[in-house]
Order: C-alpha cells, then sequence, then structure tokens
C-alpha cells in the first residue's frame, strides 16, 4: 500500500474555517458484527464491499491462500444474505485472484472483481460463472525487469497495471481505473473491446496520481478519486472534462495516524486531509456522493457538485470508527457498507 500524501493545515486552515461552520457532523449508527462466516474462519483486509438487487452482500477481502504473487495473501469473494447470513464463496482458487480491490455490482446483478495483484479485472454472472476477463496477470515463469527508481511503467494497450475499481456508463460501457502505475481511466465497451484511455501521471486537468476510486452518476458521468492529487475529476462518457472538487473540511481533534509517519509533537499535520480512497453514488432522483479518507479517517456526504453535506466519524479501532476504509456501498443516503482494511472488518452504517 503507497504511503499518502500529507497536507498541511497551516495552508487549509484560512480557506476551510467558512466551510467548517457549514458542515455538520451527521449522527449514526455501526454494526460491526452483522457478517457471519463459517466457524473458524476469519476476514483478512476487507477491500471491497458492494450490494446487488436483493440486497445480498458481497465481500472481497485480502486473506490468506495460495496466491503466489503477494506471498501467501489471496483474495476471496464471498456473498452473504441481507440480514448477514453466509451464502457461498465465489471464484475460490480463481487464476484471477491474488491481492483483492474492489467488488462492484452492475445494474443486471453481475459481480465484477477488482483484482490489484493480478492486474485483472473479472466479471461474474449472479449464478458466479466468470463471463468476461479484462486485463493480464503477469506470468510466473517470466517475471519482468525492475524499473529503475522514479520511471514510470509504459502503459501497454489490453492491459493494466495494478488497477483500483470498475464503473460504467448508460450504455454499458466499462470504465476501469488503471490506476496505481499507469495513472489513466480506459473504456472498454460491453463487448470487451478497448475504445480508449485518457490520462497520464501528473497534476493537471485529466492528469492523475493513483486513482483509487472511479464511480458514475445516473448521467453517465464519470467521477474520478485522483488519491494524491486531493481531488475529485468528472468527466463525460468520452473522456472529456467537465469539473474538478476537493474536500476541505478542517478536523479539530488529536489526529490517530494509525499507519504512516508518526504526528510531529505539538502539531496537527494531517488535521485536514481529503485524499478519496474510496467513492460511491446513491441511487434514487437526487444523488449524493460519499467519499472516504484514510487521515483524519472520516466518510464524506457531498452533493454531486462537490459541496460537503455533512461528515462522519474518525479513525480508530473501536465501532463508528474507521481504519482505513478502501470501499463503501450506498444503497441509499441513509445507509452505508464499509470495507476497512486495518480493522479487517466491515461495518454497516445507519445515519440519521
Amino acid at each position: 500500500m503507497n504511503r499518502f500524501a500529507t497536507v498541511c493545515l497551516a495552508l487549509c486552515l484560512p480557506l476551510c474555517a467558512s466551510v467548517a461552520q457549514q458542515v455538520p457532523e451527521i449522527p449514526f449508527d455501526a454494526n460491526v458484527d452483522m457478517l457471519k462466516l463459517p466457524s473458524g474462519m476469519q476476514f483478512g483486509e476487507v477491500a471491497g464491499v458492494a450490494l446487488n438487487s436483493k440486497k445480498h452482500i458481497f465481500v472481497f477481502s485480502r486473506m490468506g491462500g495460495l496466491s503466489t504473487v503477494h506471498g501467501e495473501a489471496a483474495s476471496r469473494l464471498f456473498e452473504f444474505g441481507p440480514d448477514g447470513t453466509f451464502i457461498r464463496e465465489i471464484g475460490q482458487g480463481l487464476y484471477g485472484f491474488a491481492f483483492a480491490h474492489t467488488v462492484r455490482i452492475d445494474k443486471n446483478d453481475n459481480i465484477w472483481a477488482t483484482d490489484e495483484g493480478t492486474s485483472m479485472v473479472i466479471k461474474f454472472s449472479p449464478a458466479g460463472k466468470v463471463l468476461m476477463v479484462l486485463g493480464r496477470r503477469e506470468e510466473s515463469v517470466e517475471p519482468p525487469a525492475p524499473l529503475a527508481p522514479g520511471k514510470i511503467p509504459t502503459p501497454v494497450w489490453g492491459e493494466f497495471n495494478r488497477p483500483t475499481d470498475v464503473t460504467w456508463d448508460l450504455a454499458g460501457n466499462i470504465f476501469v481505473a488503471d490506476g496505481y502505475n499507469n495513472s489513466r481511466v480506459v473504456k472498454i465497451d460491453p463487448n470487451g473491446r478497448w475504445v480508449k484511455t485518457w490520462g497520464t501521471r501528473g497534476t493537471g486537468t485529466g492528469q492523475f496520481n493513483i486513482l483509487h476510486a472511479i464511480a458514475s452518476d445516473a448521467k453517465g458521468n464519470i467521477y474520478v478519486g485522483d488519491r494524491s492529487n486531493r481531488r475529485i475529476q468528472v468527466f463525460d462518457p468520452d473522456g472529456r472534462f467537465l469539473r474538478q472538487f476537493s474536500i476541505n473540511v478542517p478536523f479539530t481533534k488529536p489526529v490517530n495516524i494509525m499507519d504512516g509517519d508518526e504526528p510531529v509533537a505539538g502539531s496537527n499535520p494531517l488535521a485536514e486531509s481529503g485524499q478519496p480512497w474510496a467513492a460511491c453514488i446513491t441511487p434514487g432522483p437526487t444523488q449524493y456522493l460519499f467519499v472516504s479518507d484514510a487521515v483524519p479517517g472520516r466518510i464524506y456526504k457531498l452533493s454531486l457538485d462537490g459541496k460537503v453535506l455533512g461528515v462522519l466519524g474518525e479513525a480508530g479501532k473501536q465501532p463508528k470508527q474507521f481504519g482505513w476504509i478502501h470501499e463503501i456501498a450506498c444503497p441509499s443516503e441513509h445507509e452505508l457498507y464499509v470495507a476497512e482494511l486495518l480493522n479487517w472488518r466491515m461495518q454497516k452504517l445507519t445515519l440519521h
């Protein structure tokens, strides 16, 4: 997991002070014990969570297994009923599973797993059959030559390099956040044919530095969580830039750095972060965007034009606290499901 860039509170506070007075804390309840795995089984890092139309819960976790990509870590994909009852495991021992990143459900209840370790995106039918494979994992017999320090790998047509997430437009085109190394969005038609890509590594408009989340609204516009640039960029389905916005909500409590650089004594350098780690957009006539960051570990509710409407939570190990939210499922503006890496769990949140 790449270390996230720090953001200096001293530079942001004058700009954000007026915003803080307008952003309410959203009261909420949390259920940390909802999911019931078979006896003797435990989650590892819970990287992904998604819901289908029946409100079945799909969890993508990094667990012990037989992978050769990341030591003995492997991706495992589980399905649970609406009450958390275990139903089945999908894709056990699958060639494309090594290091889970996200799971998404499309409008037809197909299940899409994005695996960072194998650089693949796999589409399953609702019954769990592999329907489409995008990307290709490295061949273990020919390990790639290491890149020189600071050198950016050359993107390859038809392949990803540590992808992070997937979404769709109204026509069923597929958009993959080819996120850690290639710094681009890939557009693929419903039949699996690569159509176009856009984006390079950088800080300018239409450039990215770790695309860590991607989502689409009811018009088919594409929202890209440009994590290390600390912003959301919005594009139309053809990749034309529409707008961008950042989340500037100061945090006044002591910051809990759960993993990373130790804070400097007497200062609070990460008290205003807003790096988009996870993002989802609610259904319905009025849509909302929910975004999480790792530090200070909050969830933000936004309108689609980027206005922050509310905030909840903070980093920690207890219920209603979060340890690196990696994916959010938001079937409504009052109900969220969050997958946590550092706490090895999923929490169901009820917002009031």
